[in-house]
């Protein structure tokens, strides 16, 4: 069973910048896309990016697409979050979660951090 460990979540100011990272142990990393989610108050969870096994991205939500870089380092069993120019409205839980093939669901999921961002 994979576990998921995300960190790097906290208050930021509009404009600032989050570096979000998730450790996955007890699983091979390498065999898994990995993908970030977020869930606002009062708001159903919604996607926020996605990558290859080898790195490649697959995709962005619009809203934070050339603000947020997803990134994963094989070697340390981490994919990284990278949020810059940040908005009231990113203000959310993130959470990392993984799937063993980008047809299926994520069916592993981190605890989440909190993201705040005031205007």
């Amino acid at each position: 069973q994979v576990q998921l460990v995300e960190s790097g979540g906290g208050l930021v100011q509009a404009g600032g910048s989050l570096r979000l990272s998730c450790v996955a142990s007890r699983g091979t990393f390498t065999t898994f896309y990995m993908g970030w989610f977020r869930q606002a108050p009062g708001k159903e969870r919604e996607f926020v990016a996605a990558m290859r096994r080898d790195g490649a991205v697959i995709d962005y939500q619009d809203s934070v697409e050339g603000r947020f870089t997803i990134s994963r380092d094989n070697a340390k069993n981490t994919v990284s979050l990278q949020m810059n120019t940040l908005k009231p409205e990113d203000t959310a839980v993130y959470y990392c979660a993984a799937r063993p093939s980008i047809s299926t669901t994520y069916v592993h999921w981190g605890q989440g951090t909190q993201v705040t961002v005031s205007s």
